[in-house]
């Protein structure tokens, strides 16, 4: 959508100002984040979109065109307010956040426009959160790392997800035709070209189970439990992150916490061989790793589900899909699969079928291109 067409329908004016951040995709590393290990996502076209135009009343309302809804709230009640648990959480969290950090917020219509689909794993929330701070900021600066660690906080202290860094962070630094190698410890990132030769689709299966909240503290709380074992043998191990293979064999533990380790110390050294493969444009390791790394998750740390391994397995026997896998917190959402640029047809008319005949629902297919991180248009 152009900046004329949401000014449009936002009912601006000449005063009125329009801020995009993107979603995401993560190609590999999943679950590694708030192990603070390494990720490699991409930023997308599909984004958040919000026009702010200055008001003359002490009113903050927020209108999303999504949910066909509005809110509002006095300028000065803003830093007071409790979660609702609601869609609004995500815009008064950051505006909470950016009141600590001394930014003074003034009052204004807030018409907000998304493209990333809720629930689908590509991030929907952090697009909102940084086109948010943003739009609050309205042309005030704010260093881009502690913008998207301001976003981060908004969501781990007012909206209760225990997240890591990646989602806000790809929103905000995103590169156009390339993908990050974020290290969740330092938050430095390496850009990684895709190579010629490989079309990224993500296909979503239009489900989300509701497990997934719970799951994932439950993830969380699984890896400090493997972190305090590992640390007794060997004190160097502050996260998994710095755990090896050989040492996750001679500690004992349970079982299930085994899972969840083997899980994250594996996908960190598969986001590094991955990035090798790309520089080599080794398409075909690519997606050998991109299927190693979900059954990994569909096995170990089984935050996969039944209509994702459905996916990644019909994608993976359609010619010309080199490796596909879950994307996301999981439980449902997307897959991510990595297509040879002349089979892209064949891909989304035989992985619409089959699901379609398989669970009658039309699951939505589109390219990922990889796109610019936030920005005013």
């Amino acid at each position: 959508m152009t900046r004329t067409e949401l000014v449009a329908r936002a009912g601006g004016s000449a005063g009125t100002r329009v801020y995009r951040a993107p979603g995401r995709v993560n190609l590999i590393g999943e679950h590694t984040d708030y192990n603070l290990g390494f990720v490699l996502p991409t930023a997308l076209e599909m984004a958040c979109y919000i026009a702010v135009t200055p008001a003359d009343d002490d009113q903050i309302r927020v209108f999303s065109a999504e949910e066909n809804e509005e809110r509002s709230w006095r300028v000065g009640d803003l830093g007071s307010l409790n979660p609702a648990r609601h869609w609004t959480d995500y815009f008064v969290g950051v505006a909470q956040k950016l009141l600590a950090a001394g930014v003074e917020l003034k009052p204004g219509r807030y018409f907000i426009h998304s493209e990333v689909p809720v629930g689908s794993g590509l991030s929907s929330s952090a697009a909102l959160e940084v086109s948010s701070a943003l739009a609050l900021l309205n042309g005030r600066p704010l260093d881009r790392l502690k913008l998207a660690q301001l976003c981060q906080r908004a969501e781990i202290d007012f909206v209760g997800n225990p997240c890591g860094i990646m989602d806000q962070y790809i929103s905000v630094f995103g590169e156009e035709h390339k993908a990050l190698k974020l290290d969740c410890r330092s938050l430095t990132h390496q850009a990684v070209s895709i190579p010629d030769g490989v079309t990224i689709y993500a296909v979503n299966s239009m489900v989300k189970h509701e497990l997934s909240g719970s799951a994932y503290r439950d993830r969380v709380d699984e890896c400090a439990n493997a972190v305090d074992a590992i640390s007794r043998r060997f004190p160097e191990v502050k996260s998994l992150r710095d755990a090896t293979p050989a040492q996750l064999e001679q500690v004992p533990m349970p079982a299930l916490i085994a899972r969840r380790a083997r899980h994250v110390v594996s996908e960190d050294i598969r986001v590094e061989l991955w990035m090798q493969a790309a520089v080599r444009r080794d398409l075909r390791r690519m997606g050998d790793l991109f299927v190693e790394s979900h059954r990994s998750l569909q096995h170990d740390y089984e935050v996969s589900a039944e209509e994702l391994d459905f996916l990644v397995d019909t994608a993976i026997g359609i010619d010309g899909v080199y490796g596909a896998r879950m994307t996301g917190g999981g439980f449902g959402g997307c897959t991510v699969n990595l297509v040879r640029p002349d089979a892209v047809h064949l891909f989304e008319r035989e992985i619409k079928s089959v699901y379609q005949e398989r669970y009658k629902i039309d699951p939505a297919v589109f390219r990922c291109k990889p796109s610019q991180g936030a920005a005013e248009l």
